[in-house]
């Protein structure tokens, strides 16, 4: 049986790539900027075909898996996007947004195992087809490839690289530890997702400056990319945490909870135990009633049951109430407040973008902030 799902193409358009309206892009100035990057995102995905080749057959297929199930791109995007500040999409440009897109793909390997998830991309996760060693020696692999691509642009681009994958790694690494005494939960979160999420985003961005030498035009490029990169991506996750909840699954394509049933912390959570924290007696009567029958069944129902299947069954809980107690916490104040959150990182990412000229490029990463905090999946 092949294990390699059929190929889907990345969407070839910045319009529909950023989730942005057609009517973003109705000057010339913006239409040339659209056809720039496209152009430049073709390039990027021929070439990706090439660096994820193995000739080993058997690494071959497992680190092309998710490569060929598709992807929206945006990290290149991005950085073809902040590309145009200098040279525009040059050789080196191609180059960075590839390993930036390398290293994405990677982490999607060592993320859904210790996710433990059963799909990404609408295709069975790798360590459900072929296991857990597998899908983390595929992503080592990965890595491997992304660093190999960086070397070629020399000193700072490897530095930027391994200060990136550091963060990657520290992200990881504190969000399977948890906050530790004394820490606030919401700030340790916060944290993971600038380490998990940002700091790939903003390597994204700085690139895009970087090897197009538009830090030559104005140094201040620099860091107002790095800055941006990092707080689309805490509000790209907190939006991610709203969207776990919703209560439409051909959307989202997610059951309703996915990662609160899982035991994944998410932003609604944190909030709703800081509020049972302080006295407030229906957080508090809310929170006991998911760890008890949602949280709590995912990770340590099946224990509980002690390996047979009818007591399993027996404590299994109603179907029906799980699913109205993640309604619950949809419907909850603290969902909300998650929602307003990620829009204010949004605002601040569009502030960190003062320094660039006004132009399409401004205007193309300005309406994508703010387009991230309105998506439905």
């Amino acid at each position: 049986m092949n294990s390699r799902p059929a190929v889907v193409r990345r969407g070839s358009s910045l319009v529909a790539g950023l989730g942005l309206s057609e009517r973003m892009f109705a000057s010339a100035s913006d239409r040339r900027l659209a056809k720039v990057v496209d152009e430049g995102l073709d390039r990027v995905e021929a070439g990706l075909a090439t660096e994820v080749h193995f000739a080993d057959p058997i690494a071959d297929v497992s680190t092309r898996y998710l490569l060929e199930a598709g992807g929206k791109r945006v990290r290149p995007m991005l950085t073809l996007l902040a590309a145009q500040l200098g040279d525009g999409v040059t050789d080196d440009v191609v180059t960075a947004a590839q390993a930036i897109e390398v290293t994405h793909l990677a982490s999607l390997y060592h993320d859904d195992v210790m996710d433990d998830a059963d799909r990404r991309r609408g295709v069975p996760s790798a360590q459900t087809v072929w296991g857990n060693t597998v899908a983390i020696l595929t992503g080592d692999l990965l890595f491997a490839r992304a660093n190999q691509l960086m070397s070629r642009l020399g000193e700072r681009a490897i530095r930027l690289q391994s200060d990136t994958f550091e963060r990657l790694v520290l992200g990881q690494l504190h969000e399977t530890l948890g906050p530790q005494p004394g820490e606030d939960p919401v700030a340790h979160y916060v944290q993971v997702l600038a380490d998990k999420t940002g700091s790939l985003i903003a390597a994204a961005a700085q690139s895009g400056v970087l090897f197009s030498n538009a830090d030559a035009v104005d140094p201040a490029y620099e860091r107002a990319m790095l800055e941006f990169g990092e707080r689309v991506g805490i509000a790209f996750q907190l939006v991610d945490d709203v969207i776990d909840l919703s209560a439409k699954p051909g959307e989202t394509g997610k059951v309703p909870g996915t990662d609160l049933r899982a035991g994944v912390v998410t932003l609604p959570l944190l909030k709703l135990r800081e509020r049972a924290a302080a006295g407030d007696a229906d957080a508090a009567d809310l929170l006991g009633r998911l760890e008890r029958y949602v949280i709590r069944t995912a990770r340590e129902q099946l224990v509980d049951a002690l390996d047979t299947n009818t007591a399993a069954i027996a404590l299994a809980p109603d179907p029906a109430m799980v699913d109205a107690l993640v309604g619950e916490l949809r419907e909850h104040s603290v969902t909300a407040e998650t929602l307003a959150e990620a829009r204010t990182w949004s605002r601040d990412a569009v502030a960190a973008l003062a320094p660039l000229p006004a132009g399409s490029v401004k205007k193309a990463l300005t309406a994508f902030a703010e387009s991230i905090v309105e998506r439905n999946n």
